[in-house]
């Protein structure tokens, strides 16, 4: 599902389930990171990892672990970028090197509604009328997808400014391709700068809904020199 979001610079790995022993392909130190959790969590953790293994493969990189750095953010090898995402039933790590790809974010959730009073803490005024709103095209569940699409937001803004947003601080608009995909864009209330010290005030993603799930994805290309 998420490679259909992303450009062709980025490799995509994804499961639907995770099989048997998924735990077995674990390094020691990613390992001790949860053997006191629940198997449930060892077996997402695992299997999400065993993506992103795939995904250096594609890139041509041999296979390491992959250890969380601040706010968890995943530390991939010198000169990789990526993300990685799991809810129930879907795992997907995405990866691109970063004279292609500045930043990744990537989410997914099951297609159905939030707890309550989640939305009335994520969402702006705009945004909350828009998720209510009846449904007449795009996923029944707008609130979920809302969601979705800021986690993506902040996976690909922290590692890129090393600053915390909260959700208040990007408004979400979402448009339609059919009806089960389409674009959103973040506009960032709080401005930030990127590494080579340009402006950095918004996002452009793609989102997806298919088979009980919500994907979002952004990918954001690196810019290439005019050439004299």
């Amino acid at each position: 599902m998420i490679d259909e979001l992303l450009p062709k610079t980025v490799v995509c790995a994804e499961a639907f389930e995770d099989g048997d022993e998924p735990e077995a392909g674990l390094y020691p130190q990613e390992a001790a990171l949860v053997a006191s959790t629940v198997a449930e969590r060892r077996a997402e953790f695992a299997t999400v990892r065993a993506c992103a293994r795939r995904a250096l493969a594609g890139l041509g990189l041999l296979p390491s672990p992959v250890m969380p750095g601040v706010r968890n953010v995943p530390l991939w090898p010198t000169g990789v970028v990526g993300s990685m995402t799991h809810c129930a039933g879907y795992r997907a790590a995405t990866l691109a090197m970063a004279d292609d790809i500045l930043a990744i974010g990537i989410d997914a959730e099951p297609d159905g509604p939030l707890p309550d009073g989640v939305l009335e803490a994520i969402a702006l005024p705009r945004e909350a009328a828009w998720a209510l709103s009846p449904a007449t095209i795009g996923p029944a569940h707008r609130d979920r997808l809302l969601f979705s699409a800021k986690e993506c937001v902040y996976k690909t803004w922290f590692p890129l400014t090393w600053r915390e947003i909260d959700f208040d601080d990007a408004e979400i608009t979402f448009s339609y391709d059919t009806a089960s995909s389409g674009l959103f864009s973040a506009r960032i209330l709080r401005p930030g700068r990127l590494p080579d010290g340009g402006p950095l005030t918004g996002f452009t993603g793609r989102w997806l809904a298919r088979d009980g799930l919500l994907v979002t994805a952004i990918a954001l290309e690196a810019q290439v020199p005019a050439r004299s």
